[in-house]
């Protein structure tokens, strides 16, 4: 009895029936996540990101707005650590834990193929936030290798907008998808009770690791792609 009431107020505590000692335990593991594999990937020069593992992981598992939390955390340490270039795109890693996370609640992540479809989603709705920050905030290039891309693409006749949308897309499809796959696995690890915020593949289903190895496999791909035009 008194374990349920503990457990109801800690669902209080966080204001939307998720758990305080998940949140305690999940979303600074989650950020540190993220900043490791964008400071990795900023490192190694890598045509993608992989700075919103953890958001996914946290948004398709206890919510979209604690996803958000993990992705501004993850921002603003990075633009202690990299500069402050990181800092303005925390809005890219919001716009994506909300796409995950309501994504989830909605039924995307109990569904193989729609599960790919919210991994593209993710993509299109990141980079439609992230070209206006490149282009109003930094006119056009923040430093990133893709910023290769943008120039030839301007090169070709290509407009800003054009340029900047399109080079941001391609590497951020091979992203989200590496992302959401990556956090997929992940979460299959978890302990179910931790799955609160919607329906998410079983860890029995056996097409659950075909998924991530298609899904993981594209998303290489696609990396390799971006690697060779740039």
């Amino acid at each position: 009895m008194n374990e349920k009431v503990d457990s109801q107020k800690l669902s209080s505590a966080t204001g939307g029936g998720v758990p305080l000692t998940y949140v305690i335990a999940l979303v600074p593991v989650a950020s540190v996540l993220n900043v490791i594999g964008g400071t990795v990937a900023g490192a190694l020069k890598l045509p993608i990101f992989l700075d919103m593992i953890g958001t996914a992981v946290v948004a398709m598992t206890i919510g979209p707005w604690w996803g958000s939390l993990v992705g501004v955390i993850t921002n603003l340490t990075m633009g202690f650590i990299t500069g402050p270039v990181s800092i303005p795109f925390a809005a890219c890693n919001v716009v994506g834990a909300l796409v995950w996370g309501y994504g989830t609640r909605w039924g995307w992540a109990n569904d193989k193929v729609r599960f790919f479809g919210l991994s593209v989603a993710s993509a299109v709705c990141v980079s439609l936030m992230a070209a206006p920050i490149v282009i109003f905030v930094f006119g056009g290039a923040t430093g990133h290798s893709s910023d290769i891309l943008t120039a030839g693409i301007l090169a070709s006749g290509a407009g800003m907008w054009q340029s900047v949308f399109s080079s941001n897309i391609i590497v951020s499809a091979a992203d989200k998808i590496l992302s959401s796959f990556l956090a997929l696995a992940i979460i299959g690890a978890l302990p179910k009770n931790l799955q609160v915020t919607g329906p998410i593949m079983a860890q029995e289903d056996m097409g659950k690791a075909v998924l991530i190895t298609a899904g993981t496999v594209v998303g290489v791909i696609l990396t390799v792609v971006s690697m060779t035009l740039l």
